[in-house]
């Protein structure tokens, strides 16, 4: 009787220690609140956040306790207050038009010489995703001045300055004799550009700069990130959806109304594409929900699948991570929605950057579909595009000034 109630007893602390152990790893270390907001975590339900005294620092933060239930304390958390925020909400599509800073490699075919089947670029090391800066001291920004350069050198050596990664590198590439054509090649393809479809998901109000997509533009055949030497956003009209089933995603399909630009693209990045409007919408304007406002539940997207004006759409959100490591996997969402899923499948690509809506705030965007569950993808928390955006907005300011 006494070995039962002590298995008991040690199940129980093992299982309220786990349980401990999870629950302190889903709650953040900083929570931002707006001015006058309680302090909790809509989430997190049994989480209870007191405050250790009532002092705020200069920099309005404040040290909170967090406990489960109540009763076990799990950790010290942060709890920095700000300004409400209000931004103009979009779904509207746009076109990205962009050019890299740097020619990307995307990939390699070997060259039938007099002496066999060769390949210096990769001899040399070279790797799909690698981005070309300079060649002999000269500086790459097109696909032409690639060839250019190759060809004028021959079979002499050649310095490639390129970037992997954070990291900076260098090498010797010689180009061989193509014996099909009798040019200079070194077996790499490159890409200097790059072009798609996104939705905006909103425009901020004090400063006229945008945010989109949730998630940055990266290379069809490498999946890396472009670096982006300059771009620009023009209005798009969708003119037609391939619906998504599992194990393929769907697309939007759409076509740009005019050569002038609507906005300049200043950054590319993990959470999005950022720049200066040229026309701002100044419509449908939310507050900005702080992560802890955010709760599983109903909620809706604002996106568009025919023609240029967006509809709302409804969802779920099932998960809410407080803790993600990647910035723009905030949320997991599924769409509910029989309007929706009868027109789309579920979740396309285009609709990245389809604003999220709960409790009339913006809470975030679309970013990712799970391409076996169609109807389920990954959102980024609005506060983490808001928060890229104001730093955008000081570095560009900072520039020109």
């Amino acid at each position: 009787m006494y070995r039962n109630a002590m298995k008991i007893i040690v199940f129980a602390l093992v299982g309220i220690g786990c349980l401990a152990g999870y629950t302190s790893h889903q709650v953040p270390d900083i929570i931002n609140v707006n001015y006058g907001q309680s302090v909790y975590l809509q989430s997190q339900p049994l989480i209870s956040l007191k405050p250790q005294n009532d002092d705020t620092d200069e920099k309005n933060i404040s040290r909170y306790t967090a406990s489960l239930v109540g009763l076990l304390p799990l950790k010290e958390v942060a709890v920095v207050q700000g300004e409400e925020r209000y931004v103009a909400v979009s779904g509207k599509p746009f076109g990205i038009k962009m050019f890299c800073d740097g020619v990307m490699v995307v990939g390699f075919s070997d060259i039938l010489t007099a002496y066999g089947y060769k390949n210096p670029a990769k001899t040399a090391g070279l790797k799909a995703g690698d981005i070309i800066l300079s060649i002999d001291g000269k500086t790459t920004k097109t696909n032409e001045d690639v060839e250019n350069i190759i060809e004028k050198k021959g079979s002499d050596g050649l310095e490639i300055e390129y970037i992997r990664g954070d990291n900076q590198y260098t090498t010797i590439i010689k180009a061989v004799k193509d014996s099909s054509n009798g040019k200079y090649r070194t077996g790499m393809w490159v890409r200097d550009s790059g072009a798609g479809i996104g939705t905006m998901t909103f425009y901020d109000l004090e400063t006229g700069y945008f945010s989109g997509l949730g998630h940055g533009i990266k290379d069809a055949d490498t999946h890396q990130e472009l670096r982006l030497l300059s771009g620009e956003i023009v209005p798009v009209k969708i003119t037609g959806v391939v619906k998504s089933k599992n194990g393929t995603a769907g697309q939007l399909k759409g076509s740009f109304m005019t050569t002038v630009a609507s906005g300049k693209i200043l950054s590319n990045g993990p959470t999005g594409v950022y720049g200066k409007a040229y026309i701002m919408e100044k419509e449908n304007i939310m507050a900005v929900a702080t992560p802890g406002q955010i709760q599983t539940g109903r909620a809706h997207i604002i996106t568009t699948i025919n023609g240029t004006q967006p509809q709302q759409y409804e969802i779920e959100i099932e998960k809410v991570n407080l803790n993600a490591s990647d910035r723009n996997k905030n949320m997991v969402i599924r769409i509910t929605d029989s309007r929706l899923l009868a027109l789309t499948g579920g979740i396309v690509r285009g609709f990245s950057g389809s604003p999220i809506v709960q409790n009339g705030r913006l809470v975030g965007a679309v970013t990712h579909v799970f391409v076996n569950q169609v109807d389920r993808g990954y959102g980024i928390f609005a506060t983490n595009m808001l928060d890229t955006l104001d730093n955008v907005v000081k570095q560009h300011k900072e520039l020109v000034a």
